[in-house]
């Protein structure tokens, strides 16, 4: 920092032919210059250095170079601007840009940093194994919370800088000392912000959806993709995207089926005639599941859970390891069931029943026209 004061020292007597404006000016491009220089060749040199041996600190350096580019400015213009030869209203102002570039620096680099330390946390857990409950448990918690602290953070940076000029600390003072309406008005008027704000929190701690859990939302299935400050976006089956707020999840019912675990128990419901054999069904049902790859061995079974008045209703329940296998596990049952019952009982699928009776059997010649046959509908 001394060499850096004493060289612009010395530039500033080589300019004093230029005019004091031009001389100013130059004294701190010369020192942004140098200031940048000295950070290129640095980053470079660490670049090479841990390149091969630490890939994640290269992804780390890679992200704090905006954050250390501005740093070494900021360095270089408190050393610059008392050595060039600006005016006092000049100095004045360029002193007060440099101060809020300083808070705006500080608050930077503590999101920058909380960021890297939720990374470095859940590089621990992944989402690509099947029974991932714990690490969807971990990433919503560290997210949702992580863009909390964020939203905080910009705001106390933002009134900090505002706080470093005078008329809006006494402007602020002033605010505080009448907060009755004020404080009222201004609470109206963020009054969704806040609410999404602490549902945030709320979803932060007590969990009821998690990043990749599988819900139900308005009668519309899929899987919870993101989850913001404000809102939650939620992937539908057919790849559409829902968006929905955050104190919907506090305030309204909705199914999550991966609350507790990944795995679930999926249902398919046959009507069938009252001569279906439910023997037979049954147990090709378990040879169904027990041969596909998707059910995981925890439940299978078949029962009659209703009869009416036409059918009976036949429900067969068979689990797998995510909403996504038991899906496939249903639907692939169901059709095989469907073409077993065609194939070998096609009388135990659902049919209408109609008999003919002779309403009258009079004596006729070859004139008279045939007896007028009624059809009639029977009960089951």
């Amino acid at each position: 920092m001394d060499s850096l004061r004493n060289a612009l020292t010395q530039i500033k007597a080589w300019l004093d032919w230029l005019p004091t404006p031009a001389v100013a000016l130059a004294i701190v491009a010369i020192a942004c210059v140098i200031a940048l220089i000295v950070h290129n060749v640095v980053h470079r040199l660490l670049r090479r250095l841990i390149a091969e041996r630490r890939p994640y600190l290269l992804s780390v350096l890679t992200r704090l170079q905006g954050l250390t580019q501005l740093a070494i400015l900021i360095v270089a213009l408190f050393i610059a601007i008392p050595v060039a030869p600006f005016d006092p209203e000049t100095r004045y102002w360029l002193t007060r840009i440099v101060l809020i570039s300083l808070v705006t620096l500080i608050g930077w680099g503590m999101i920058t940093t909380l960021n890297i330390l939720a990374e470095l946390y859940l590089r621990r857990f992944r989402l690509d194994t099947k029974d991932n409950l714990l690490a969807r448990k971990h990433l919503t918690q560290v997210r949702v919370l992580l863009r909390t602290v964020d939203v905080l953070l910009i705001i106390l940076t933002i009134g900090a800088a505002l706080m470093t000029f005078e008329p809006v600390r006494q402007y602020g003072v002033s605010l505080f000392a009448s907060a009755g309406v004020a404080g009222l008005v201004a609470g109206l008027a963020a009054r969704p912000v806040l609410s999404n704000l602490f549902a945030g929190v709320q979803l932060a701690m007590t969990q009821p959806i998690r990043i990749d859990d599988a819900v139900m939302v308005e009668n519309e299935f899929g899987t919870i993709e993101e989850i913001t400050s404000t809102y939650v976006v939620v992937k539908l089956w057919d790849w559409r995207r829902m968006v929905v707020p955050l104190t919907y999840f506090i305030e309204k019912p909705f199914q999550n089926w991966t609350r507790e675990s990944s795995a679930i128990t999926g249902k398919v419901m046959l009507y069938l005639d009252y001569r279906a054999p439910i023997g037979a069904l049954r147990a090709r049902l378990d040879e169904l599941v027990k041969a596909s790859p998707l059910w995981d061995g925890r439940v299978c079974g078949l029962q009659v859970t209703d009869c009416k008045e036409r059918v009976i209703e036949v429900r067969c329940l068979m689990s797998g390891a995510t909403s996504g296998n038991a899906s496939d596990l249903c639907a692939t049952v169901r059709e095989k069931l469907i073409e077993f019952l065609q194939r070998d009982h096609p009388d135990a699928l659902p049919t209408q029943r109609v008999d003919l009776a002779v309403v009258s059997e009079p004596k006729v010649d070859a004139k008279t026209p045939p007896p007028f046959v009624e059809p009639r509908e029977r009960q089951p």
